[in-house]
């Protein structure tokens, strides 16, 4: 048979209201591409982001885009030049690497690791509220490794020692998601190293994080939306210490794999990130994060159900994908 490409949209309840300096979210949206011919059925999914400019409509129209050339056998290496960086290419990308795991009839992860995939501690996120909410929030999984804490708002330093108290012995991640300003991230950042934050990411809005190469780091800061494929490196060292890699940025795991070669290369520290999704999306993302710093994969983990053979998760540690699932 000739190669066939479908897309479609699914939507996955939350369990509970998601809250970041931006809104509130109650459900994930994805998007999932396939990639089918006579050797298997290889599939990705990525996750439309309003602040990058898209949508479920946009991210579709771009797959439907390039239809003919995945249809006639376009390899991945055409469709880094087809499409540019972001979630539409992400899926594609994931699905192709699918796809090609199961025409040669071998794991993605003996191609891709040095050594057998592991099991990885992930981050999980206490979504922005009131500094007593968060404390509550935290209290519950204070026996996770790792806590990711949204702020970005009035009273963040309140949030942040909230958290602190009532989850004493985890590592915290603080993500303000740009929701900070010139004229309070010094003291945030004061706030952030009190609580013995492990890191601080993405403090301003991107289009003034030029502010930060100008002002002591008593945190390590991560970039996030101030970086999306290898090109944007470059012109960070100045004023981060890691930056965040997520899939649905950099335009799948093919990109995934150069941007991880070079930031090593420039020094940064290395988180592996995500959107919400399903473990359909962190799958591969679990493949990169095995030579990550940091890693938050816990989209399904947010979820009210994931998908059918979806990712083992052990408390915060989540093992690599079964090839029933992907790869």
């Amino acid at each position: 048979m000739a190669r066939r490409l479908s897309v479609t949209v699914e939507r996955f309840p939350l369990a509970a209201s998601f809250t970041i300096s931006r809104g509130t979210k109650t459900e994930a949206v994805v998007v999932v591409c396939t990639v089918e011919d006579e050797f298997g059925r290889g599939w990705g999914e990525c996750v439309p982001y309003a602040r990058y400019g898209e949508t479920t409509e946009s991210v579709s129209a771009q797959l439907e885009s390039v239809r003919e050339a995945v249809e006639g056998g376009a390899s991945r290496q055409t469709v880094q030049e087809l499409l540019a960086p972001g979630a539409a290419r992400n899926a594609l990308d994931c699905a192709l690497w699918d796809l090609e795991a199961k025409s040669g009839n071998r794991r993605l992860e003996d191609i891709l690791c040095k050594a057998p995939a592991r099991p990885v501690e992930t981050a999980y996120t206490i979504s922005m509220g009131t500094p007593s909410e968060m404390g509550d929030a935290a209290r519950a999984v204070a026996h996770r490794g790792v806590l990711k804490v949204k702020v970005g708002g009035r009273n963040d330093a309140e949030r942040m020692r909230a958290v602190r108290s009532a989850a004493r012995g985890a590592k915290l991640i603080i993500d303000a998601n740009e929701g900070w300003t010139a004229d309070n991230v010094a003291e945030n950042l004061l706030a952030a190293a009190a609580v013995n934050a492990t890191i601080v990411e993405q403090p301003l809005p991107a289009d003034q994080d030029d502010i930060l190469a100008g002002i002591p780091h008593p945190v390590p800061i991560c970039a996030d939306e101030s970086v999306h494929a290898t090109k944007d490196l470059a012109s960070l060292s100045a004023r981060y210490d890691y930056v965040n890699l997520k899939l649905d940025k950099t335009g799948g795991l093919t990109e995934g794999i150069e941007f991880m070669r070079e930031a090593r290369r420039l020094g940064f520290g290395v988180m592996v990130g995500c959107m919400v999704g399903t473990s359909l999306a962190m799958a591969p993302a679990v493949l990169l994060a095995q030579y990550a710093d940091l890693v938050d994969l816990d989209g399904p983990l947010l979820l009210k159900r994931d998908r059918p053979r979806g990712l083992v998760y052990a408390s915060s540690t989540v093992s690599p994908p079964s090839p029933a699932l992907w790869g």
